[in-house]
């Protein structure tokens, strides 16, 4: 599949749809950066690929139809790589997908 380049939306939306995406499929973003699992700099990339994405109305719309927690993320999702990864069970001390 291919994305196409689009304006990056707002930091605050894409925060908040990156983070409900996580939490729909079971990913914990806060505990995995707690965990020193997701550094700063890879939870700041989390934000950035969804404010470029160009499937944000089908996210919106997918994650309102949707039940938490075990959830696949869609392949549309650019983060659906790193959000599979963080569900993984890790060692202490890893970091990064």
């Amino acid at each position: 599949m291919t994305h196409h380049l689009t304006p990056l939306g707002t930091l605050n939306r894409h925060y908040w749809l990156a983070v409900t995406m996580a939490k729909a499929s079971g990913a914990d973003l806060v505990q995995a950066y707690a965990d020193g699992r997701l550094s700063a700099e890879e939870w700041a990339s989390v934000v950035h690929r969804c404010r470029g994405c160009d499937w944000v109305q089908q996210c919106e719309c997918w994650l309102g139809k949707s039940e938490w927690g075990a959830q696949t993320v869609p392949s549309a999702c650019m983060n659906a790589e790193v959000f599979e990864w963080i569900k993984l069970p890790h060692g202490s001390g890893e970091t990064g997908p």
